[in-house]
């Protein structure tokens, strides 16, 4: 072809170059091949190991939840004693074998003698809030079950390059290795590190099933530091606890085990008090808290709890995904997942769901009017003159605070929520301590009267001081003060320190 000034081009002969090119690519095939000699290749080992050929056999795969990682590893460990032993050897290759699944890794190491028998990939793991244990996260295990030769590629999640966790199995029948994974689920829920254990689930980097654990120490609350109307906890926990303490007999009445209970009311009147004290009463019981950007795992946390029962799902703040959805043009897919989460359980799993909310009027009526999916609502309200004194002894009992300075402070806060009382027994120690010197009914006063002062209203509302009229709180020096203001989200922080689990890279 010549250009439009008529001048030719000349011709270029492409062979040349292109057997210069194959000749390369031989060159680095002999390179790579020389390098990995000396060495035994992963196809090597498995041909030993399974008598024959692993490229003729099917791999069995199973996706492995980065929940489940430990028990997995756990779950393999068991099998090797039961079964007389085996060992763990690891795959070389560098960040390749993160992109192949076993057949590649098979195929390849037989082919090219990539993948030589390398170290094996640990990571620590956490398993309880003070605890941990040494999981293989790329490894494969060699097994020997009832006579037959077996092989477990185990991988963790790496979700940087697109691969989820997985075991795959090679066995010379794949009826064997379907048999082995049925006695590896068993073995995981048996010797689970998430049984009886408190949880909560975080979202993952990449995707929200690509989470991780976070375990909670099972700090126990004195249901006398539970401050409720009389027979509110009574009512709470007959539901949540109770029903697992007579499993046997309600089944055998043809009664459902699954349950649900809302708590409902304004913030910081007691309602995450209230399942702390339920968490610490269920030693043995598995519970998953969710809250927040968690509450998006409501699925995985229902699939867990059923593994795991008795166990007890709690939802804080469930407004959130479970609005009314006559509030919103379009679906509310996490709100369907919560409803598909509840139904999906038998009726005879023993696993309890506790809601709580601060605004109980926009909840989706087909979670909350639905018996089989809540059935015991319990409003927790602002407290009363009565509840008002005990909280005032309750965290202020140790300060020497005499009985008519308590009354007087609790009547003077009507309308305000624990954590508003919480907070004028700090001020009031912290007001003796400018002076060096132990706190009296005085500054306990004094802590209240500032509380409800017109320039505390920003901090009322932030710690629960509810509106009042000017006239019905009566200033020590005998002037009237305003009480205004909302309420608060907590009576207590959270709990330090648990142990965490994310998946690695």
């Amino acid at each position: 072809m010549s250009p439009d000034d008529g001048t030719a081009v000349p011709s270029v002969d492409l062979l040349p170059f292109l057997a210069a090119f194959q000749r390369v690519s031989e060159l680095a095939a002999e390179t790579q091949q020389s390098r990995t000699s000396g060495g035994t290749t992963i196809a090597e080992v498995l041909a030993e190991h399974l008598g024959r050929d692993p490229r003729s056999l099917p791999v069995v795969a199973e996706t492995l939840s980065p929940l489940r990682t430990v028990d997995a590893d756990v779950a393999l460990d068991v099998l090797a004693e039961r079964h007389g032993g085996g060992r763990v050897v690891g795959v070389g290759g560098g960040e390749q074998r993160m992109h192949c699944s076993l057949s590649e890794i098979v195929e390849q190491s037989s082919q090219w003698r990539q993948f030589p028998v390398g170290a094996v990939d640990y990571t620590r793991t956490a398993t309880g809030p003070d605890s941990e244990r040494r999981v293989v996260s790329f490894g494969l295990r060699l097994l020997t079950v009832g006579g037959t030769p077996v092989a477990v590629l185990q991988r963790a999640a790496a979700p940087r390059f697109g691969m989820e966790g997985a075991l795959e199995v090679l066995a010379p029948d794949q009826d064997d290795a379907l048999a082995f994974l049925a006695e590896l689920r068993e073995a995981m829920v048996a010797h689970s590190v998430l049984r009886g254990q408190v949880v909560s689930f975080t979202a993952g980097d990449y995707e929200a099933t690509s989470a991780g654990v976070t375990y909670h120490r099972r700090d126990p609350v004195p249901a006398a530091d539970v401050v409720l109307p009389s027979g509110t906890l009574d009512r709470v926990t007959r539901q949540v606890l109770g029903v697992a303490e007579h499993r046997e007999r309600l089944l055998a009445a043809g009664q459902h085990l699954k349950r649900g209970v809302l708590l409902y009311g304004p913030p910081g009147t007691g309602k995450t008090h209230t399942v702390r004290h339920l968490v610490g009463r269920a030693d043995g019981t598995t519970v998953i808290l969710l809250a927040g950007s968690t509450l998006q795992l409501v699925g995985v946390a229902a699939e867990t709890a059923r593994a795991m029962q008795p166990a007890v799902v709690v939802l804080e703040d469930c407004d959130l995904i479970a609005e009314d959805r006559s509030f919103h043009d379009g679906p509310q897919p996490l709100l369907f997942e919560v409803l598909d989460a509840m139904d999906g359980l038998a009726p005879d799993a023993d696993v309890a769901f506790v809601l709580t909310t601060n605004r109980a009027d926009l909840l989706e009526r087909a979670l909350s009017q639905r018996p089989g999916r809540v059935d015991l609502a319990v409003e927790i309200p602002l407290p009363d003159a009565v509840a008002r004194r005990r909280l005032f002894d309750l965290y202020g009992g140790g300060q020497g605070f005499g009985g008519a300075a308590l009354d007087d402070a609790a009547e003077r806060t009507e309308g305000v929520t624990a954590s508003f009382v919480k907070e004028a027994i700090r001020r009031a120690v912290l007001l003796a301590a400018d002076d060096d010197r132990p706190a009296a009914d005085g500054d306990l006063a004094a802590a209240v009267t500032e509380m409800t002062a017109d320039g505390e209203r920003i901090t009322r509302s932030l710690l629960g001081g509810a509106a009042m009229d000017p006239a019905d709180v009566d200033d020590v020096d005998g002037e009237d003060d305003d009480l205004d203001g909302g309420d608060t989200f907590g009576w207590f922080p959270e709990a330090p320190g648990p142990g965490t689990f994310r998946p690695g890279p």
